[in-house]
């Protein structure tokens, strides 16, 4: 295990557009992390994407464990929870992207293969690692809220890096609605209720009843056309309201994952955005997704 001198040394199972332009160059540019190999279905893939940050490439999983302390996953959701269990069992910490994986028996297994290995696990909740959400969450709690809304528009589903197999499938729901119910949780308290209208391939509307009384709305779509406006949250209280846009979250944000995550593999575990975090919002998108049928 790295020692607090050390880098940390990451593994990263993937080797897609994700992969290419945030986690390899991320982990690979330090201080806090080294980028100790890759490894992908495709060894082709792995090769030229390990190549230019100095790290070597791997055909089998197990040689890309051999060299690290913990695994970075990127790759889709229902491939995350397969390899990610044997992450786990292999006694490494994880740092996984949303959702925890393609259905909820799947987050579940994950999720306990991390709780039975005892190790520590991250979630890459882009929006949570910048410093206008932490202000933004900050000013919400001092609001005394009661209502909020959320919004994450794009035409993602239309064409680019992200019209990926599994997002054309299940939409927008799967894929961004963990960062907007994930925001309105932590500003006005844990989900305790969904309700939701609409079509993951076009419009998805959610009523979410929150811990203590508050309710929120949040739309989402990955089908729109043009120059959709900025994703955004609000929150509403009797002391104001407070707004955070996506565009405000700046540059620092994955530095800032990486920093985070080895801080927590250093400390054991502990944060918030763990494994159980994810399997709690993965409960609530399997319910919205069972009532949209």
């Amino acid at each position: 295990m790295a020692t607090p001198l050390e880098p940390l040394r990451v593994g990263l199972v993937g080797a897609g557009p994700w992969a290419e332009m945030v986690h390899a160059p991320i982990l690979a540019a330090g201080p806090d992390t080294l980028l100790a190999g890759v490894w992908a279905r495709r060894p082709e893939a792995a090769r030229a994407l390990a190549h230019p940050h100095g790290a070597p490439s791997f055909e089998r999983l197990e040689e890309l464990f051999d060299v690290c302390d913990a695994v970075a996953f990127c790759v889709p959701p229902a491939v995350q929870a397969e390899l990610g269990v044997l992450a786990a069992k292999a006694g490494k910490a994880l740092l996984l992207e949303k959702p925890l994986a393609a259905d909820l028996d799947g987050a579940r297994r994950l999720a306990g293969a991390i709780g039975e290995a005892g190790v520590a696990s991250q979630m890459v909740f882009t929006f949570r690692y910048s410093p206008a959400t932490t202000a933004f969450l900050d000013r919400a709690r001092e609001l005394r809220p009661f209502g909020g809304y959320a919004a994450n528009i794009s035409g993602g589903l239309l064409g680019g890096p992200f019209s990926t197999p599994w997002r054309l499938e299940r939409g927008a729901l799967l894929d961004v609605g963990p960062h907007m119910i994930d925001l309105l949780d932590a500003a006005l308290g844990p989900v305790t209720g969904v309700r939701a209208h609409g079509d993951p391939l076009g419009w998805v509307g959610l009523l979410l009843e929150h811990e203590g009384g508050a309710v929120s709305e949040a739309s989402l779509s990955m089908a729109a056309g043009g120059e959709p406006s900025p994703s955004r949250v609000e929150v509403y209280g009797a002391g104001g309201s407070a707004t955070l846009l996506g565009s405000d979250l700046g540059d620092d944000v994955f530095p800032e994952v990486a920093r985070q995550f080895a801080a927590t593999v250093r400390q054991g575990g502990g944060h918030p955005l763990d494994a159980r975090h994810g399997l709690r919002l993965q409960e609530i998108i399997e319910e919205a997704e069972r009532q949209l049928g």
